[in-house]
């Protein structure tokens, strides 16, 4: 039985260091240990228009029936598209790429391969968002007809409000992406949301009366909430 158990640990050591190269010995704490999968063989790819540093709106599809998008580019490469459905406007699939060397994912993960090219694209002048100059109370609609409140404060802490069910917190952080924040953001209760999020906060006069606009993922499903300034209550 010993001499199984050697070569077990043996084999699983194998595998690790081929896995994580980082692990430089087996016998490290395993709970720090996230093995990266290869991709499969038939994993969909994602491939997008690339276009240069700044704030877009963009149009692809049916030239007749085109969907809408906004698209941010950042200088070292990082991508966000966010298309929207029409005629509701509410975003139905985001597209992100982490740096220019790295691939384009979707969410949600489509099941074929999917290329984005634009027919129209549009420079926007969009001002970076300021923290403290949004610090206040926002409401937002939930896809269950539920409201939910926050807070953000001035140093980009988002705090729950004061209606009842569902809670919203989080961060908000620079981001390298043009006219955004990053955004963390933490749920609990909240009808359609997932418990934990990432993405950005803008603020663009095409959204109003909405004051804000958070679109985010958690890896297979979207978060887009439009936030309206509230007195706090």
């Amino acid at each position: 039985m010993k001499g199984d158990n050697v070569k077990h640990t043996i084999l699983r050591c194998t595998l690790a260091g081929t896995a994580l190269a980082a692990l430089t010995a087996c016998g490290g704490d395993s709970r720090t240990w996230y093995p990266v999968l290869p991709e499969a063989a038939n994993s969909p790819t994602v491939t997008v228009d690339d276009l240069g540093t700044g704030a877009w709106t963009v149009s692809s599809g049916d030239a007749n029936k085109p969907t809408m998008g906004r698209y941010y580019a950042a200088a070292n490469g990082k991508r966000l598209l966010a298309q929207e459905d029409d005629p509701i406007e509410r975003v139905n699939l985001l597209l992100r790429r982490a740096d220019a060397s790295s691939k384009w994912a979707a969410i949600p993960v489509p099941t074929s391969d999917l290329a984005v090219s634009f027919l129209r694209t549009e420079a926007r002048r969009l001002p970076t968002p300021d923290a403290t100059a949004l610090a206040g109370r926002y409401v937002v609609r939930l896809s269950d007809g539920g409201a939910a409140d926050f807070l953000i404060g001035s140093d980009g802490r988002i705090t729950a409000g004061n209606l009842p069910g569902c809670r919203l917190s989080g961060a908000l952080t620079a981001s390298s992406l043009p006219s955004t924040l990053s955004l963390n953001l933490d749920s609990n209760g909240c009808a359609g949301l997932p418990a934990h999020a990432s993405g950005v906060l803008i603020a663009d006069p095409q959204d109003a009366p909405a004051n804000l606009r958070l679109l985010a993922d958690d890896g297979s499903r979207t978060v887009d909430l439009r936030g309206y300034a509230e007195p706090a209550t």
